[in-house]
């Protein structure tokens, strides 16, 4: 699903305008997205939640040439579901 079909699904289950849906939406990602940049977590009962990962600096390689590269430390955004998230996936 992507974030048309979210904005429609969303508008259909609470009779509003996709405009007005549309924002709703817009609203929540960006409220995720600030809070996650400030290094705070987002939790959402029975969903999951999103935070942030610090990747500690490592040595790769170049994988055309073999050569040894230094990888710089970095933030990165995850997600981890709730167990009843998960358990809807349990047969």
């Amino acid at each position: 699903m992507n974030k048309a079909k979210l904005v429609e699904a969303f508008a259909q289950k609470n009779n509003l305008t996709k405009t007005h849906s549309e924002k709703i939406v817009n609203v929540l990602v960006e409220t995720i997205q600030k809070t996650l940049k400030k290094g705070e977590e987002v939790k959402i009962s029975g969903f999951g939640k999103w935070y942030v990962s610090s990747r500690n600096p490592r040595v790769s390689k170049n994988p055309q040439t073999g050569e040894a590269i230094q990888v710089a430390a970095f933030k990165t955004p995850a997600f981890k579901a709730s167990k009843s998230l998960k358990n809807l996936f349990q047969s």
